[in-house]
């Protein structure tokens, strides 16, 4: 399926959201990225499965364990209608559809994202059971109770309006629906001034709080049957991923210039350094709609 043929809803205008998709075209974690590190490692591209693909495409914290941790959270099986919010290159909603059978439907804002993620999923064979769509997360247009499964992962800090994003993931779960997601967190010790260089570098917005998301979430129907505090296990893999990041300096300056780099590096750097000091942290959530 094409990607006009999958794109079906359009997007608020807002100027919050068009930062935020403009900061994705140029993340350095992309379909050109995942593309050129299959080449480097000898990777016949016109033979790829999904069992190779999700070593390289997965863009979030944890990578396959943390798809696997919300798998089971959720019960996800072969009967589950999954919506994944946020769903970026595609990654996770190929690994769940690919080994838990269900049938996943992606939202994003980024239209380069939504095309590579398109793009990847053809390569793997597995759009029958995997699409994509430009939508925004606060205003999705699907019916009312058309998923069994809501799933997000660390992409809900940069979306505001949070009492309204809780609301739109919920009303299109079916009665006895699951939301398991992870987000980054504030925490009291936060400043004012981390705040905002978060907002202006990362497109962080209006970062909610554990016990702020757990309130939301009762508010909308829906009981909380887990929240963790995954915070420690966090700055330990951001430390990696700091890493990783800058092991792609050459890639990332070949494809959008030296002062991006630096740019994002010194976002990405400080965002750690704040995690590592417990100003941020990281959680993870379980409720069911009543």
């Amino acid at each position: 399926m094409c990607l006009e043929e999958q794109r079906s809803f359009p997007l608020a205008q807002d100027s919050h959201i068009e930062v935020v998709s403009e900061w994705y075209d140029v993340h350095p974690i992309n379909e050109q990225q995942i593309l050129e590190k299959l080449e480097q490692d000898d990777v016949d591209t016109s033979q790829l499965s999904e069992d190779i693909l999700q070593n390289y495409d997965q863009d979030h914290f944890g990578g396959v364990e943390a798809n696997d941790e919300l798998a089971r959270l959720a019960g996800l099986d072969e009967n589950c209608h999954l919506l994944d919010v946020c769903s970026g290159m595609g990654g996770p909603a190929r690994y769940q559809a690919h080994n838990y059978g269900c049938r996943v439907t992606g939202i994003d804002l980024t239209e380069s994202r939504v095309a590579g993620a398109i793009r990847l999923t053809e390569m793997v064979g597995l759009s029958d059971r995997v699409t994509f769509q430009c939508a925004n997360a606060l205003d999705n247009h699907f019916p009312d109770r058309s998923f069994d499964v809501v799933i997000s992962q660390e992409a809900f800090c940069h979306i505001p309006k949070k009492s309204k994003l809780v609301n739109e993931c919920v009303r299109v779960l079916k009665t006895g629906g699951r939301m398991a997601f992870t987000d980054i967190v504030k925490r009291d010790r936060m400043t004012d001034q981390a705040r905002d260089r978060l907002q202006n570098e990362m497109m962080f917005t209006e970062l909610e709080t554990q016990a702020g998301y757990g309130r939301l979430l009762e508010r909308e129907g829906c009981k909380v049957m887990e929240m963790q505090d995954v915070s420690e296990h966090w700055a330990e893999i951001l430390v990696a991923r700091l890493a990783m990041y800058r092991s792609l300096r050459s890639q990332t300056v070949a494809h959008f210039g030296a002062a991006h780099f630096e740019k994002w590096d010194n976002a990405y750097d400080h965002f750690v350094g704040l995690v590592k000091t417990g100003e941020l942290g990281g959680c993870r959530f379980l409720a069911r709609r009543n």
